[in-house]
């Protein structure tokens, strides 16, 4: 008997639906940029105005940087200025997506891992989608600009039609790329913390900016940027405007390695972007019920925590670490202290005007994070206010909060005072400086302590404002009479330093390491138990006023 044949169906076997190709993704992807674009200026005439300002004037900038970029054809270090243009303009294409992940809804790859698309096609489809915005054609603009200033030949201008994209390309998937590689971090509460801090991180660049444009004007001009030229003409994707140059001085078989360079990279960003999207779509985040546990299992007993004491000074140390790594606003502060606090003696010291006493600088900028303590806590104090019953439990508080500043501040203070004094080769005030760093720290946490229990102020967690409306005098009051109480407590030492300099006892100036941190222990000690009694009478005051914002 014949056996009957029935055509296959969905009901009868499960066929796996087949995944749209690169080609007829792309136009989706296109249309799908160009309607976030139209819809989100359809959201206000505000938002419309801004949009069409900001892209005027991006374009005007765009289109003068390109004439300027023509106007150096011919010049000796037009090849130098073009490659360092095109690296500069990929630095910032590495950087954008970490610190605006909001910038193009396009970023985050995790919207569409509920679609039937495999990450190949994903891939090319975004990566032509990326060519649409205002980046991209400003992008364009310099690239070009840079391949024209360098293009001498029939043979360079036919390695240009190839660098151009090519070098275009590279930026746009190297910033995809990153993007889908930190997506988890963008999309968290750690990508906004980014997001705060990209102020501090563009105000840090452009004193590297500065600092760059005043040694180049002590050096000669654009003749001292040639030997880093010359190393970066090699890295994507400026090796592929160093070929266009190459090629113009005849140098093929040069211009050919330098193009193959930017292909290859093209093809290990894509690469690693590929294999993020495949991450991303097939691993569960850390939402998930498993890899929270996980991840408390590996936070028990491990880390940071282990090296803590017992007990309240352990935990409150923790808790105030803790805030100056999660939240926004005070990790900015932070950073800021951080970074400003190492920039101003290392620069002064670079430009040949600077001290070894600079380094007292970057102690004092730590040690206003012991200025309103509480105020970090906001409307949380209450917690910390229950724990409070004597004028024992305010002590122990404000010196576990003391203590975790000092776990930063020391090491730190210890770093940027023997980084000035090498860069400076003045070795023989080290001991001093130290010292007096040692005097002014603990000046600081016995002056923040006072100021903390009795000047508290409210740090609104909604807004760009680290003070709270009507407490902005509270603020100036605690912070600068604070620091001007601070130096008035260090003068017995900052007197005996002179002293010893006047005198001619320089042999003796070692002396003021081990009495700078004898003495400032002794001060941090006495403003402790200063403002422990405060504390605790004040604590009602104290949550009202931090509470407030």
């Amino acid at each position: 008997m014949a056996r009957r044949r029935y055509p296959v169906t969905s009901t009868s076997r499960s066929v796996p639906a087949a995944s749209p190709s690169a080609s007829a993704l792309t136009p989706v992807f296109v249309r799908l940029k160009l309607s976030l674009l139209r819809n989100g200026l359809r959201q206000s005439g505000g938002r419309r105005a801004a949009y069409i300002t900001s892209a005027v004037l991006v374009l005007l900038f765009a289109a003068l940087q390109l004439i300027g970029l023509i106007a150096l054809r011919g010049n000796a270090h037009a090849g130098t200025v073009a490659v360092l243009v095109v690296a500069l303009m990929a630095i910032g294409w590495t950087v954008m997506p970490l610190f605006f992940p909001s910038g193009d809804e396009t970023l985050d790859p995790t919207r569409l891992v509920m679609l039937p698309l495999r990450p190949r096609p994903l891939v090319g489809a975004l990566l032509v989608a990326s060519l649409v915005g205002i980046g991209p054609l400003f992008t364009l603009c310099l690239v070009l600009g840079a391949a024209i200033t360098s293009a001498h030949g029939t043979g360079a201008a036919l390695v240009a039609v190839v660098a151009v994209p090519l070098a275009l390309l590279v930026c746009l998937a190297l910033a995809r790329a990153v993007a889908a590689a930190n997506t988890r971090l963008l999309t968290s509460r750690k990508g906004r913390d980014l997001a705060v801090l990209s102020g501090l991180v563009i105000a840090v660049g452009m004193q590297f900016v500065n600092f760059g444009a005043q040694r180049l004007g002590d050096s000669g001009g654009l003749s001292a940027l040639a030997p880093v030229a010359h190393v970066v003409r090699w890295l994507p994707p400026a090796s592929a405007i160093g070929a266009v140059d190459s090629a113009g001085e005849g140098a093929y078989g040069r211009a050919i390695a330098q193009l193959l360079l930017s292909i290859g990279a093209l093809g290990l960003l894509l690469y690693a972007w590929q294999r993020s999207l495949v991450k991303l779509m097939t691993t569960p985040d850390g939402s998930t019920l498993a890899a929270s546990d996980a991840s408390r299992k590996e936070s028990t007993g491990k880390g940071l925590t282990a090296l803590l004491p017992e007990g309240r000074t352990g935990t409150v140390m923790l808790r105030t670490l803790r805030y100056a790594w999660r939240d926004p606003k005070t990790k900015a502060a932070w950073v800021t202290s951080l970074a400003v606090g190492l920039i101003v003696p290392v620069f002064n010291a670079l430009q040949g005007n600077g001290t070894v006493y600079f380094a007292c600088f970057a102690t004092g900028m730590l040690g206003v994070q012991m200025y309103n303590q509480f105020g970090q806590d906001t409307s949380a104090f209450w917690m910390v206010l229950q724990t409070i019953s004597s004028t024992r439990d305010a002590y122990l508080e404000l010196r576990a909060r003391a203590l975790a500043l000092l776990l930063v501040t020391l090491p730190y203070t210890l770093l940027v005072a023997a980084v000035t004094a090498g860069m400076l080769g003045d070795w023989a005030k080290l001991p001093e400086v130290i010292g007096l760093a040692l005097s002014l720290l603990g000046a600081m946490l016995a002056t923040g302590s006072v100021a903390s229990a009795t000047l508290a102020y409210s740090i609104p967690q909604d807004s760009r404002k680290n003070v709270a409306p009507g407490q902005g005098g509270i603020a100036a009051l605690s912070i600068f009479g604070g620091m001007l109480s601070g130096a008035v407590l260090c003068a017995p030492m900052i007197a005996l330093a002179i002293w010893l300099h006047v005198s001619g006892s320089h042999a003796s100036l070692w002396l003021l390491l081990p009495l700078g941190a004898v003495y400032g222990a002794l001060l941090c000690w006495a403003g402790l138990k200063v403002a422990a009694p405060r504390t605790a009478a004040r604590l009602p005051e104290i949550l009202s006023a931090v509470s407030s914002g």
